[in-house]
């Protein structure tokens, strides 16, 4: 199953929940958000700084992590990007691939 990063930030209504429910309250509305769409729930930490939640999720496919990614933003609550994460051995796989291409100028 393909894994994404997800790197959010709490808008002031998005903390003010966050202060309400505490940090195990949101990560079982994250955890039933992906688990809706086939996913799980690798990790999440939170964090301070320029974005205050980490996690990675494993989804079946990439329009799952859209789906889920537009409803959540959709609430005003997170700003979020996903970014998808490739395994060591799927880069074994492409830097064998033959690539024909032609640099500029040559």
């Amino acid at each position: 199953m393909p894994k994404y990063l997800v790197q959010a930030s709490y808008t002031a209504e998005g903390t003010k929940g966050l202060l309400k429910e505490g940090g195990t309250g949101r990560r079982q509305a994250v955890e039933q958000a992906i688990s809706s769409c086939g996913g799980t729930l690798d990790w999440m930490y939170f964090a301070f700084g320029d974005d205050d939640l980490y996690c990675v999720i494993d989804m079946p496919d990439d329009i799952c992590m859209v789906s889920t990614a537009m409803t959540v933003r959709a609430t005003g609550a997170v700003q979020s990007r996903v970014v998808p994460l490739i395994s060591v051995e799927d880069i074994d796989i492409a830097a064998r691939k033959s690539v024909e291409f032609r640099p500029p100028g040559a």
